[in-house]
């Protein structure tokens, strides 16, 4: 489980996270959404370290991550898998070389080991025939799914993915978010998913947590997301016209 302990975040005069306490639990799709601007962003680098909360702390299975030195921080983010909203696959690299790179900046595996778990991951992903295409030779659907096959390369206990659906056509959205669902699944990951596409929240999600100017103005289960009694969340999610169509369904 990640727990977010009371985090605030400011640049300069300028507030962005303010209180911000949030559980993240384990075998469970975690969304984070909010309309840009609202700090969702800056919460989950706050919660895996690429910035420093002014207050508050995270803590990763009960270990208190924001008060950890260098190494400690090295360890914990070794059990973490992160998906790129834009997959940032190394161009001059193959498919099964990307998978494995994390393997080889942070394991102790021999050669054989390395190429026997991408092999894993990337049929996993349902990607073995693309082991030795690079990645201009994949549309944008298959990239992501070479970010999620090197995001789980290390085993990882925690999963980040960043608007994994972000550039990609409905039906392959849907392919993604089954995939990052029955993963998390599978290996018990806490996954955590930032993202403002409501038909990925409706469809992925297993608990979420709207982030509204600095705060946490709602969370809970997706079942509960259409009956909240938040007037800020009900305008971010009925926004667009197929939502508003569907809340007229359950009125």
């Amino acid at each position: 489980m990640i727990e977010i302990h009371n985090v605030s975040k400011s640049f300069g005069a300028q507030t962005v996270l303010r209180d911000v306490s949030a559980q993240f639990h384990p075998g469970k799709v975690n969304f984070i959404i909010g309309r840009s601007g609202s700090g969702k962003s800056v919460l989950t680098k706050c919660t895996v370290g690429l910035l420093e909360p002014d207050q508050g702390h995270v803590t990763y299975d009960g270990r208190n991550f924001t008060e950890m030195d260098r190494q400690g921080r090295k360890a914990v983010r070794q059990e973490i898998g992160m998906l790129f909203q834009g997959s940032a696959l190394f161009d001059s690299m193959t498919v099964a070389e990307n998978v494995m790179f994390p393997l080889r900046m942070f394991s102790d595996a021999t050669e054989a080991e390395m190429r026997d778990r991408a092999a894993f991951c990337l049929e996993r992903v349902e990607l073995t025939h693309a082991t030795d295409k690079f990645p201009s030779e994949l549309s944008g659907g298959m990239q992501k799914r070479v970010g999620i096959a090197r995001a789980i390369a290390m085993n990882p206990k925690y999963l980040f993915c960043d608007e994994p659906n972000s550039g990609l056509d409905p039906q392959t959205a849907i392919v993604i978010d089954n995939l990052i669902g029955d993963l998390t699944r599978e290996f018990n990951m806490t996954t955590v998913v930032v993202s403002h596409d409501m038909n990925s929240v409706m469809e992925a999600s297993d608990f979420i947590h709207f982030v509204h100017q600095g705060q946490i103005a709602w969370n809970g289960p997706t079942s509960e997301l259409l009956t909240a009694k938040s007037e800020a969340l009900n305008e971010f999610i009925f926004a667009s016209k197929i939502m508003r169509e569907l809340r007229k369904t359950i009125s």
